[in-house]
């Protein structure tokens, strides 16, 4: 195996370990609140723990789960080309870290939905592609007062708006476009049971406590 291979595959699983922060547990508990999988909606991440009524630990959910999806897509960027590391691996690293938050090593494989880690890689990938995703988040969500569907459009524009604004707003690789694509798809998976509750009627708005 070339040595580049070892180093691609080694950026990837400390990519996954690093998403694998359960960062929703572990904020909750030092900050002496409870689990946020024992209520809301159980998910271990930042709109549940908002469900708690402790803002400041939502948003510290929300930081940490962003930057582990941020930092391995940056390093790569910044730092991989002198050991011949380019978009695949970027790619790699940034799926590792998402599919660390969806599935971590560390919590049982039980994680979240990997909505900020994915505005992480986002951001990581290009800052004027996370800004301009996290706006169209933020625009549905003030809105319409529903995370999940301000996640859904999101997932859907990620990829749309990387395709479409390559090489002109930011450059474009098609490794990235593809990972991007594979996050939306888990995103939109992760985010069936809320779906069903948006058709129903009965999905949890933004800042509502829990019960």
């Amino acid at each position: 195996m070339e040595p580049t291979l070892w180093i691609t595959l080694a950026v990837s699983l400390a990519a996954y370990l690093l998403g694998s922060l359960s960062f929703a547990v572990i904020v909750s508990r030092v900050m002496g609140l409870n689990d946020p999988r024992s209520y809301g909606s159980h998910n271990p991440g930042a709109t549940n723990v908002l469900r708690s009524g402790n803002k400041k630990a939502a948003v510290l959910t929300l930081l940490l789960d962003a930057a582990k999806g941020w930092l391995p897509v940056f390093a790569v960027q910044q730092w991989g080309i002198e050991y011949d590391m380019g978009a695949g691996t970027a790619a790699l690293a940034g799926l590792g870290a998402f599919v660390g938050h969806l599935f971590p090593v560390f919590f049982r494989f039980q994680g979240g939905k990997g909505v900020a880690t994915a505005a992480g890689v986002l951001f990581g990938v290009n800052a004027l592609l996370g800004l301009a995703v996290a706006l169209s988040w933020l625009m549905v969500a003030l809105f319409f007062r529903y995370s999940s569907l301000a996640a859904l459009v999101a997932a859907v524009f990620a990829p749309a708006y990387y395709a479409f604004g390559g090489d002109v707003a930011w450059p474009y690789e098609q490794p990235l476009l593809g990972a991007l694509i594979v996050m939306g798809l888990l995103l939109v998976w992760r985010h069936l049971d809320n779906i069903n509750r948006l058709v129903a009627g009965t999905e949890s708005k933004l800042g509502a406590k829990k019960k």
